[in-house]
């Protein structure tokens, strides 16, 4: 992975990114234990999720094909500085708490994080796939992604019980406005696009990207199937604890070691994508996407907290490879045009489709039982699996 390190322009980006996603961790722990706080609601933490995280998948794939022809090393500093600014904003709310205002501010910093990202992998598949390293690029960004969302929250947690949310948030703005700086500084070697023939009004561009992804004979049925495969893997997410302390009666150390066992298996993820260059990147999606569902069929089928915590590893291993897997097929299967657009709207069913998830596995768990809902994800994944199967899952990039 260090060989692309040495590519001019990819250091910051990776940077950039792995900032980013810590920042977005932390500030969501902070903003939900400010919401929690004030509100004393779950309904006020839900709406607060909903605006930093649903609403802006919405609109980023539009910002993305906004911008995704202007040079990144001016775009995106001036992007978080926008969050570092909603953050300062929030921590300075925080002081006289009015939720209309938090949601708000909330959604300005979801937009402008997707929209960050979404821009961040065109550049890094830009910077990189010319040198060959598109692979090693994006095992670093995945490992940069499972350390940050282990740390991100935990860290969070410690600086909010210590100083409370404003802290936090204050320091959130602080680390947004570093990475801003880091950008400018290094924004002589970022890419920048090839100057477009003609110039497309926005909503052109966006409806051009959205017509090549859907059209492409890749592109369309990763982003698809992806969206469709949140869906069944967040489907456990709101029962992990009524099945940890209720079906296996495991108690609260039972729930603590069914989320370490899928936490321990997305670090084993990322090592395994880190080390298996030699692979096909499409035969990482399927087996990676086929471990998620059999680690859901284990913990379905599980008689105690063992043989649970042993699927949770075998999934969450494959957690660890399935998302970094998809991306890299999309970004080897488009052309250079599209590259921000597409994995835009990657990103951005990614944030957005988890909430379908969730209302999915809290119907399942309160009308049948935990085992149905995990049974539920386990098949709807394997099925996923199947039809991803059956055709090529790359695609050599035509002609824009």
């Amino acid at each position: 992975m260090g060989s692309s390190l040495r590519v001019p322009g990819f250091a910051p980006l990776a940077g950039s990114y792995a900032l980013n996603e810590l920042g977005d961790n932390f500030g969501i722990v902070a903003l939900a234990v400010l919401v929690l706080d004030e509100t004393g609601s779950a309904l006020g933490t839900a709406a607060l999720f909903l605006a930093a995280k649903f609403l802006p998948a919405l609109v980023a794939p539009a910002m993305v094909a906004a911008l995704d022809r202007r040079p990144v090393g001016r775009v995106l500093p001036v992007f978080y500085v926008v969050e570092a600014a909603a953050f300062a904003a929030l921590a300075l709310v925080a002081g006289s708490f009015w939720l209309p205002a938090v949601l708000v501010l909330g959604f300005v910093d979801g937009l402008v994080a997707l929209t960050a990202r979404g821009l961040s992998r065109g550049a890094v598949a830009t910077t990189l796939q010319p040198a060959g390293l598109l692979r090693e690029g994006n095992a670093l960004l995945n490992v940069a992604f499972a350390v940050t969302s282990a740390g991100g929250p935990a860290l969070a947690g410690l600086v909010v019980s210590a100083g409370g949310p404003a802290l936090a948030l204050w320091i959130d703005a602080g680390s947004f406005l570093a990475v801003a700086v880091l950008l400018a500084a290094y924004r002589r070697v970022l890419p920048v696009p090839a100057p477009a023939e003609r110039r497309e009004p926005w909503s052109t561009r966006v409806r051009d990207g959205i017509r090549y992804v859907r059209r492409h004979p890749v592109a369309g049925r990763l982003v698809g199937g992806e969206a469709l495969a949140i869906v069944f893997f967040t489907i456990a997410v709101p029962i992990d604890v009524v099945y940890a302390k209720e079906t296996l009666d495991a108690g609260d150390l039972g729930f603590g070691l069914l989320l370490a066992s899928w936490g321990v298996g997305i670090l084993l993820g990322s090592a395994i994508f880190a080390r298996a260059r030699s692979w096909p990147v499409a035969t990482l999606v399927l087996l990676s996407t086929a471990a998620i569902g059999a680690g859901y069929g284990g913990m379905a089928l599980a008689p105690g907290l063992a043989v649970a915590c042993l699927a949770s590893v075998v999934g969450g291993t494959g957690n660890g490879v399935q998302w970094v897997a998809v991306m890299t097929a999309l970004q080897e299967s488009v052309h250079d045009d599209y590259q921000a657009r597409a994995a835009g709207l990657l990103e951005s069913a990614a944030a957005a489709m988890p909430g379908v998830g969730f209302v999915v596995g809290g119907v399942i768990a309160w009308a049948a039982d935990p085992r149905v809902a995990f049974l539920v994800a386990a098949f709807g994944v394997l099925l996923l699996t199947l039809a991803w199967a059956r055709k090529p899952l790359v695609h050599e990039p035509a002609a824009a």
